[in-house]
């Protein structure tokens, strides 16, 4: 029997439904597989030095996730395609002695909003957030089509880079910066809301933004996944949003990142039903 050990990198995941996403995947193919949480905040170690640790004690791949996508990559020896245009890794891949990150958020999020908004406009969208998800996120957005994503980050410098890497590889206006004391104009004016921050996770509570900015015909999307329905969630619902929940975007790239891992055909579908069941406990 073929067996896999593969582990999370980030903080605050305790409540990450990773591991038994992969590992019911996993048994249905008939694989030996454990996947491990590896918390920088209660390891008291840094995304390098589980890297190392990681790849010495075996391991075959690692997830990697907030706050880490960015800050990991100076710790691999190669980067895929994805990755280095992103500047983001979520999934790093032992080759023997090489680690090789990749990126499979962009395409998980963008496989989930095709599935779950697929006719939403996308002429003007507003994005919270510019770390390693962010960068994901509006990424897709664009390939799916978006005119013009705004990117909104608690560091204003953030976003301005990556607005400027966005319309490097999709032409210029396509993206811009705005500060956070815009966003009652921008949403105005809005087709939709992309969240990309850790705001609404179980160790992060509450909303990114006032309520009183959200609007009927405005629709939300959110990466967070953990509760699945979020303060901002249950809010534009309220108001009468139509909204994507973040379980989409986890279970695509959980699938990506475990043909990734394994060289094994995932069932998307099949992890879609798993993951309705994980989060009904």
């Amino acid at each position: 029997m073929a067996s896999f050990l593969v582990g999370l990198i980030g903080a605050g995941i305790g409540p990450s439904l990773s591991p038994p996403l992969h590992e019911q995947e996993a048994a249905h193919h008939g694989l030996a597989y454990v996947y491990r949480l590896l918390e920088t905040d209660r390891l008291g170690l840094d995304v390098g030095d589980l890297v190392r640790t990681a790849r010495r004690f075996g391991y075959d791949g690692l997830n990697i996730t907030h706050p880490c996508k960015q800050s990991v990559i100076p710790h691999l020896d190669d980067l895929s395609p994805d990755a280095r245009m992103l500047g983001a890794v979520n999934t790093v891949v032992f080759e023997g002695e090489r680690a090789v990150g990749h990126n499979t958020d962009w395409t998980g999020f963008a496989e989930s909003f095709a599935r779950g908004l697929p006719d939403a406009p996308t002429r003007r969208v507003v994005q919270l957030g510019a770390g390693g998800a962010g960068a994901a996120v509006a990424h897709a957005l664009l390939t799916l089509g978006a005119d013009r994503v705004t990117v909104v980050d608690a560091v204003p410098e953030r976003a301005e880079a990556l607005a400027g890497e966005l319309c490097g590889r999709f032409g210029d206006g396509r993206a811009r910066p705005a500060a956070a004391a815009e966003l009652p104009e921008l949403l105005a004016r809005a087709d939709g809301l992309a969240h990309a921050t850790p705001t609404g996770m179980a160790h992060h509570p509450g909303l990114p933004l006032p309520a009183r900015l959200l609007r009927p015909d405005l629709w939300v999307a959110d990466i967070v996944y953990r509760p699945l329905e979020t303060e901002l969630l249950r809010q534009a619902r309220a108001m009468g949003c139509r909204t994507l929940d973040g379980g989409g975007m986890v279970v695509f790239q959980a699938a990506h990142a475990f043909r990734l891992f394994t060289g094994r055909e995932p069932d998307p579908e099949r992890m879609l039903a798993h993951l309705t069941d994980l989060v009904a406990v």
